[in-house]
């Protein structure tokens, strides 16, 4: 299948770019620059150059494709979160009208942190996402209901924390504060979790749904329910060599500052229903295995 891929030189981007081409799949890769343009080239794909929020350009590449895996989304810290989300809405409604008739699938990423759950436990599948008034990074889910509505073939994949030794996604900020603070911190009994795979399963994941996934549904990457935030300090604890504490709520405020939110939160979601679905058997370490082996200089 020719597939174009958005965030193609990102972190999941690219790992999912390898696994789409050595499975047997045609892969056009978007990028801005020309190191990441060299980087698909190496991996075997085709290079679109242009910008995810060009939505002319987006048009004329998803023209040109059978289906659309979109991972792209600035995920920068001092970018404005509703500003981009309400972009991605627009990216996505561009992808949806443009590609070649209703069966075309495309793919679109959020998170599992978006979901309610109906009955407390983790996060499932069938649960749905917080309305983006609340979350605005939730524009994305809505922006794939409105496609599915219209008849177009959309299928939502939810990201939990991804990792390898490389990339930890929002435990960097945790390290960096680490550093900054001279200790690793989390707030009460840290037994509020994070859900986690490792990058090598989602990109597994992501090819299983464009040649298995069915309209309208939604899948979670999901290969560990909740890591506890105390385990993952007391790991990174280790390995920076510095002192790990409990704080109290009014003591996190001073040490996590805008990260505070998500350090409180309990996140914890499943995959069994995709995996399930899928036949999607992860075999990646870890999360806590590839924190052990990060170079943390």
């Amino acid at each position: 299948m020719r597939v174009f891929v958005t965030g193609a030189t990102g972190f999941v981007g690219l790992a999912t770019v390898s696994e789409l081409i050595s499975t047997g799949h045609e892969v056009i890769g978007l990028s801005r620059s020309d190191a990441g343009a060299e980087t698909l080239i190496r991996t075997g794909a085709t290079v679109a150059r242009g910008d995810v929020n060009d939505l002319r350009r987006l048009r004329e590449i998803a023209s040109g494709a059978e289906a659309v895996i979109h991972t792209a989304f600035n995920h920068d810290s001092s970018a404005d979160v509703r500003q981009e989300s309400e972009n991605d809405r627009k990216v996505i409604a561009t992808l949806g009208a443009s590609l070649p008739g209703p069966h075309a699938p495309l793919i679109i990423t959020s998170g599992t942190g978006l979901a309610q759950s109906a009955t407390g436990g983790p996060v499932t599948e069938t649960d749905p996402h917080a309305p983006s008034s609340v979350f605005p990074r939730a524009a994305s889910e809505e922006a794939a209901e409105a496609l599915i509505e219209q008849g177009g073939n959309v299928m939502v994949i939810r990201l939990p924390q991804v990792h390898d030794t490389h990339r930890q996604g929002r435990i960097l900020r945790h390290i960096q504060l680490a550093k900054q603070q001279g200790s690793v911190a989390y707030i009460g009994d840290g037994t509020n979790r994070l859900p986690a795979a490792h990058v090598t399963d989602v990109a597994r994941l992501y090819r299983l749904v464009l040649e298995n996934g069915q309209r309208g549904a939604r899948y979670h990457a999901v290969t560990e329910q909740g890591v506890t935030l105390r385990a993952i300090a007391e790991v990174l604890g280790t390995q920076l060599r510095l002192p790990v504490q409990s704080l109290t709520p009014q003591q996190a405020q001073a040490y996590f500052g805008p990260l505070l939110q998500l350090a409180e939160m309990d996140l914890p979601a499943s995959g069994t229903e995709t995996q399930q679905r899928l036949d999607w058997n992860p075999t990646g370490p870890d999360l806590l295995t590839d924190l052990r082996s990060t170079d943390y200089a």
